[in-house]
């Protein structure tokens, strides 16, 4: 527990010291973000709002799982490995920079589009692919006798052996879908950090009950920069996360997941996270089906509820206790 202490304070207090020069140096460099003219028309007046305010967390949480690694004799021949130690945070990074060239296309186009969705989802595939090829060899899946994979159901006692090419598949499939759920839960002030704070309080616990000290560092350190970017980033925003910091955190919340050995847990974890992108699968294809006509008044659905007159405040507070909600409903079935 001290550990995990350590590391969360560490990260809170980096990412709160380096808050504000990060964010002068961003509106010195012009970083702003483009508003679509197709959002609540309310939304205008964030525009040019610096982003890829997500550097400020990312810089945060490896400062602390640098100390950490350090206090632990992790680089000295501890008793956990470098690369399992630093995997879940390997994984996010690497989600971080793919959302950094998506924003710094964005930034150099001048307009709310940076890389295209098939570079994206390319560069998404082949970090997912890694990462969990790299949990095989390192043997940090739960694996089988017969060289499968066991998948847990979670609250139903039954446990799936797949393939390891199944199971790579899906794998991949579910890391995918996570980042750009979180990706599509980050558009009002506060949104994706608000949610994803209780989900990283729950996988902290969970990876330190599985005995996986450094996803269970990791956790509790995204738990303290989350704390502290919200200082700056919860409504009124002074700065968003952009690409860069959702990316990042999509990668970390499916790394977590899985390093925990329960990927199937990020259905009812990551409820809003889903809901988000289920909105939006539903808004196009309504919209294609009927010629025009809308589902939701606009999607991701939580700008349906800011044209029903929710403010961004209250919708964070809703979405963030709905999600505290599943996590402790989650909780019980792995209990």
């Amino acid at each position: 527990m001290k550990t995990i202490l350590l590391a969360a304070i560490v990260a809170f207090v980096v990412t709160a010291v380096i808050g504000k020069p990060v964010i002068r140096w961003l509106q010195k460099q012009k970083f702003g973000q483009k508003i679509l003219e197709i959002g609540p028309k309310w939304h205008m007046n964030k525009q040019y709002t610096p982003t890829m305010g997500g550097f400020m967390f990312m810089i945060g949480i490896t400062v602390a799982m640098l100390v950490t690694a350090i206090a632990l004799g992790v680089f000295t021949g501890g008793s956990v490995g470098v690369g399992s130690f630093f995997s879940v945070w390997l994984l996010a990074v690497a989600y971080g920079c793919v959302g950094f060239v998506d924003d710094w296309a964005k930034i150099k186009k001048k307009e709310n589009a940076g890389l295209t969705p098939k570079q994206k989802l390319l560069l998404q595939i082949v970090v997912a692919a890694v990462f969990v090829s790299l949990l095989h060899l390192a043997g940090d899946l739960p694996m089988a006798e017969n060289g499968g994979v066991y998948l847990p159901i979670p609250g139903t006692g039954i446990t799936l052996t797949l393939p390891w090419i199944v199971y790579l598949i899906f794998a991949i499939f579910a890391i995918v879908a996570e980042n750009n759920a979180v990706n599509l839960t980050d558009g009002i002030d506060g949104l994706a950090a608000g949610v994803t704070l209780p989900v990283a309080v729950f996988f902290t616990a969970l990876n330190y009950a599985v005995g996986n000290l450094g996803a269970t560092v990791f956790a509790g350190a995204l738990i303290g920069a989350l704390c502290a970017f919200l200082i700056y980033n919860f409504n009124p925003a002074k700065v968003f996360m952009g690409d860069t910091g959702s990316l990042f955190l999509g990668g970390a919340v499916a790394g977590l997941a899985f390093a925990a050995g329960q990927p199937l847990l990020l259905i009812p974890v990551g409820l809003i996270y889903l809901i988000e992108t289920v909105s939006v699968v539903l808004q196009v294809t309504y919209f294609k089906a009927t010629h025009g006509k809308r589902l939701f008044k606009m999607a991701p659905i939580h700008h349906h509820f800011e044209m029903c007159g929710w403010g961004e405040k209250k919708i964070v507070f809703v979405f963030a206790g709905i999600t505290v909600v599943m996590c402790i409903l989650s909780w019980m079935l792995v209990a």
